[in-house]
């Protein structure tokens, strides 16, 4: 592909005007930037990336660049989870009773509440004799099935012990009690609790935990809805954000105990609890000590609905998560699973960072890839001595697990007469949890937009997160002329904007008029750079408009219209990847959805205007403006919410539409985390304190939007009706 450069007189767009409308036309009068049959070559068009691809973690070229990029991925996990912002922390209300007295240690039953009537449970494990404050253990399971309780058989166990696997009988039939039995007798305090629907943790069923599998007709509403429902995405509630609010509010429960040293508070836990281990000790700072077994890995991500969600992984993975806790003590374990190459790729990377921050021996890999997927007494073994070494127990090294005696389930459970277990597989429960958390959200939200400064903290980087690109992360974005034609009082170029960082390419076109008033705006609807034409291959009357006042105009087929497909219909759905499960994540954790990735492409354009590179005879535009009609209007309130003041003012013609009102994930204008921070309302507010013409929202704009431009003090131009001629009038105006 030849790159052809504008001549001086061209080379600088006037006003971006990104216009698509809904009128007709003959697509033979539409200039092409690629022959016909021809796609663009960008990596967008490549099959959807899921669980099982490849997910690597390249360090920092640089120490310095790590604050940075750490944060982003925090609050990207954050936002992902529903815990930007935090939910608020109502109180535990925990009861602790039924304690049993062993030799060196006591065992306890507890549950709590980690938001009003959801329950976490488990046992609390605390040595006995031991002086002073002691360190604290939070130990996290995986897929066991109601790990704590259950045991294993007796053949399963001698099979284990004839490999190596484990040491003893006691602690084969019970790896998780045999863990808390010898941290207890190292000195520490033990939390190990239940995952959702295992053991005691009944009120969420296991189809919904672990084996949610198909959308089903009743799912689609707009209000109490379930988990896995389109809602449930669009306010980024999910069972894996739930368990990350467990983990959370263990940590709150184990800190208020007072015998508990908060400078020494480590976690661990295989295969899923391997997951709940990374993303706490990623996201919050009091976790001194990690170690994930089983998980860290460039390869699969972790398979159950329990340990995805939508945003998660999109353009990060387990390794970075990992690496989020550097420089802080980290150790992990390989078997014969997905983490089997740990040890060539990823944990090389690991090391490497830890190394830029001086601290090369914080970080290490305890192999075992001549064993299965387990936590076993081998892997075991490693965690303790490295808890041994960094919390200073003062055990003898390698420290090797003793026997024990094991409790029955009886002895463990956390329900009796006394305290009676809560109602299970509760979906009215369910319904009435995530209600408390949206509307919990929205009063912080609602507190938030009291100031500017705060609702674009709250609002603001939650939308960026959402959205996955700014501005300042657009790229380095150039141009590819195909076509020049001089149509008397403009020139008409075909080409493509290339955005060399990205991979991606934008077919458009120039209208660029003789006589330059150096302003600049983007209007944008449905039917990609067609819509600048009327049939007969004249140009709408309100592309014209601004041609003859001397605006530029540039027409763009976002991704997936126009020259993004062969046969010039749009899709009616996001793709999804081929996982059967109908699981909304299991793409939007990895891929961002075609409204995100359409909105990249606006920021693209209003990248290259705005990186252009004046000169005395070419001068920056002073201003560059967009506009919005049809479903195309939304991207243009998200690309200005995160541009901020890349973008001057804004024509958006709504539509009425709001995400809140979708009932399907795969709606190909379904955004996750698009009803979480104030919706459509939410996005046009961001847009302060640029200027905006408002269409589709009757005679005056949404509340949120109205306060939060005051705030601004900034104007918003209501229009009763869509009128794209009324639009391009105000974009005129001086």
């Amino acid at each position: 592909m030849n790159s052809v450069s504008f001549p001086m007189r061209f080379r600088l767009p006037l006003v971006l005007a990104v216009i698509l409308s809904s009128h007709s036309w003959a697509a033979a009068a539409v200039p092409r930037a690629l022959p016909a049959g021809e796609l663009p070559n960008d990596i967008r068009l490549q099959p959807p990336k899921d669980l099982n691809g490849y997910f690597p973690f390249t360090p920092p070229a640089a120490k310095e660049a790590w604050p940075a990029r750490a944060e982003l991925v925090r609050r990207q996990t954050k936002t992902a989870l529903g815990l930007w912002p935090m939910p608020t922390k109502t109180p535990l209300n925990a009861v602790i009773h039924g304690k049993i007295e062993q030799d060196e240690y006591t065992v306890e039953k507890v549950y709590f509440e980690s938001a009003p009537g959801f329950f976490v449970t488990g046992n609390l494990y605390r040595p006995k004799g031991k002086p002073g404050k002691a360190p604290a253990v939070l130990f996290a399971h995986g897929h066991w099935k109601d790990a704590r309780l259950a045991e294993a058989s007796e053949e399963v166990t001698r099979r284990e012990i004839a490999i190596g696997a484990e040491r003893f009988e006691n602690g084969g039939r019970s790896i998780f009690q045999s863990m808390c039995v010898q941290l207890a007798r190292m000195g520490c305090v033990v939390w190990q609790w239940d995952m959702m629907s295992d053991a005691d943790a009944v009120q969420l069923s296991a189809l919904t935990v672990h084996r949610f599998a198909k959308q089903r007709p009743e799912m689609a509403k707009t209000e109490n809805w379930e988990l896995h429902s389109a809602q449930a995405e669009a306010n980024l509630q999910s069972i894996m954000g739930l368990q990350t609010l467990n983990a959370i509010r263990s940590l709150d429960f184990v800190l208020g105990l007072p015998d508990v040293d908060p400078a020494r508070i480590a976690i661990t836990g295989a295969s899923g609890g391997g997951t709940q281990t990374m993303i706490l000790a990623a996201l919050d700072p009091r976790i001194t000590l990690s170690f994930p077994a089983v998980m860290v890995s460039t390869a699969m991500q972790g398979g159950c609905t329990c340990e995805n969600a939508s945003l998660l992984r999109i353009n990060t993975g387990n390794v970075e998560f990992a690496a989020l806790f550097a420089p802080k003590p980290q150790g992990m374990t390989t078997a014969n699973d997905w983490t089997k190459e740990m040890a060539t790729k990823g944990f090389p990377d690991l090391k490497q960072l830890y190394t830029q921050l001086g601290a090369p021996n914080q970080v290490m890999l305890h192999r075992g890839e001549h064993f299965l997927h387990n936590y076993n007494a081998v892997a075991r073994s490693g965690f303790y001595t490295w808890l041994n070494q960094h919390f200073k127990l003062g055990q003898k090294s390698p420290v090797i697990e003793r026997d024990y005696q094991r409790l029955s389930k009886e002895q463990l459970t956390v329900w009796d007469t006394q305290h009676p277990a809560p109602k299970a597989d509760d979906m009215d429960f369910e319904r009435k949890l995530l209600r408390w958390l949206k509307d919990d959200a929205e009063k912080q939200l609602a507190a938030s937009a009291t100031s500017l400064a705060a609702f674009r903290q709250l609002a603001g980087n939650g939308v960026e997160a959402i959205l996955g690109r700014t501005l300042a992360t657009a790229g380095a974005v150039e141009w590819d002329r195909k076509t020049k034609t001089d149509r008397g009082s403009y020139i008409e170029m075909a080409g493509l904007l290339q955005n060399k960082t990205h991979g991606e390419e934008i077919p458009v076109v120039w209208l660029y008029p003789k006589k330059w008033s150096g302003r600049a705006v983007v209007w944008l609807d449905d039917f990609g750079k067609a819509a600048l034409y009327q049939a007969d291959g004249s140009l709408q009357p309100e592309v014209k408009k601004l041609v003859d006042a001397g605006a530029t105009v540039l027409g763009a087929d976002l991704f997936f219209q126009g020259e993004f497909t062969k046969d010039g219909q749009t899709p009616k759905q996001n793709r999804v990847v081929a996982n059967p499960r109908e699981f909304a994540a299991y793409t939007y954790g990895y891929n961002h959805s075609l409204f995100a990735q359409r909105t990249h492409d606006v920021l693209s354009m209003v990248k290259y205007l705005r990186s252009y590179e004046a000169s005395a005879q070419h001068p920056k535009p002073s201003s560059v403006d967009l506009a919005g009609f049809g479903s195309t209007g939304l991207i243009v309130a998200a690309a200005r919410a995160v541009a901020r003041d890349g973008i001057d003012r804004a024509a958006v013609d709504t539509g009425g539409f709001r995400f809140s009102k979708l009932t399907d994930y795969r709606d190909v204008n379904f955004l996750p985390g698009g009803a979480k921070y104030g919706d459509v309302p939410g996005l046009l507010a961001l847009g302060a304190p640029g200027k905006l013409w408002l269409a589709g929202e009757g005679t005056t704009a949404p509340a949120l939007t109205r306060q939060v431009h005051t705030l601004a003090n900034a104007p918003i131009q209501v229009s009763a009706k869509s009128d794209r001629a009324a639009a391009a009038q105000w974009l005129l105006a001086p």
